[in-house]
């Protein structure tokens, strides 16, 4: 009975969600440092998903994050590490 209730549940949840593709490359919890990075992500031809994950009451707590494509990690890790132009 178990194994049956186990192949249901595996046959209604999806394997792969798309955002699970995602990896985080940057986080911080400064809003204008997320984003210019994800705006130099993206003049760069990289999608950015940001993550705002600070607490609405007080802005001290939190981070907010910046996720990108698994294919397109090493060179956003690249853009965010170069040194300014």
């Amino acid at each position: 009975m178990w194994k049956k209730i186990k192949d249901w549940i595996q046959k209604i949840l999806p394997n792969n969600t798309e955002f699970e593709k995602n990896r985080l490359v940057y986080r911080t919890s400064q809003s204008h440092l997320a984003s210019i990075m994800k705006l130099k992500l993206e003049e760069e031809g990289i999608q950015v998903i940001l993550i705002n994950k600070m607490d609405s009451s007080y802005n001290n707590f939190g981070q907010i994050e910046l996720y990108v494509h698994q294919n397109d990690v090493i060179r956003a890790k690249y853009i965010i590490e170069k040194p300014h132009e």
